[in-house]
């Protein structure tokens, strides 16, 4: 290719550039502190194309995943493990889930996995992806990717209750 012809196609292609990038779908997020855990690379290398109808789009963080347009679904990996909570917590498919419902108001709830080290936090919008879809999409690969930690959830009633005192 003459270079006549070679710069006017490279000042074709960097004229397109701006268009390009304009048209980015890319979801800023930020990376946990155990984002770079082989584990979560196994996870976020694996995630499904759509959950509950939503389309997957890039991220620009590390162990992270983003669905809808808006996104409706964030996933990060990476996050210590949550120790004994007062959410709920509510077992699918293999996997705990901790429940933060404090943004319901907002039809916003935040799901974190219990008893698995690196722990995910799926924060959703519920008006427009279903948290048992989301759960059902990600619990095969948080079983097999991420190593259970022997803590389960449990309601207060397996609690067992303290002896009382004899007078």
């Amino acid at each position: 290719m003459p270079r006549s012809r070679r710069s006017l196609a490279l000042i074709a292609v960097l004229a397109l550039l701006p268009g390009l990038a304009a048209c980015s779908t890319t979801v800023s997020m930020e990376a946990a502190k155990g984002a770079n855990d082989p584990a979560c690379a196994q996870v976020v290398s694996r995630l499904p194309k759509t959950i509950s109808g939503q389309e997957r789009r890039w991220t620009d963080a590390q162990a992270t995943g983003a669905w809808g347009d808006p996104a409706a679904i964030l996933l990060t990996c990476g996050l210590e493990a949550p120790g004994p909570s007062t959410l709920p917590c509510r077992p699918f498919d293999g996997v705990d889930w901790l429940v933060d419902e404090s943004q319901a108001d907002q039809n916003r709830y935040t799901l974190t996995t219990f008893g698995r080290q690196p722990a995910v936090q799926v924060y959703l919008d519920y008006a427009a992806a279903s948290s048992a879809d989301v759960a059902q999409a990600l619990a095969p690969l948080i079983r097999e990717y991420l190593p259970a930690t022997g803590a389960v959830c449990s309601s207060p009633s397996d609690a067992t209750p303290a002896p009382t005192p004899t007078p």
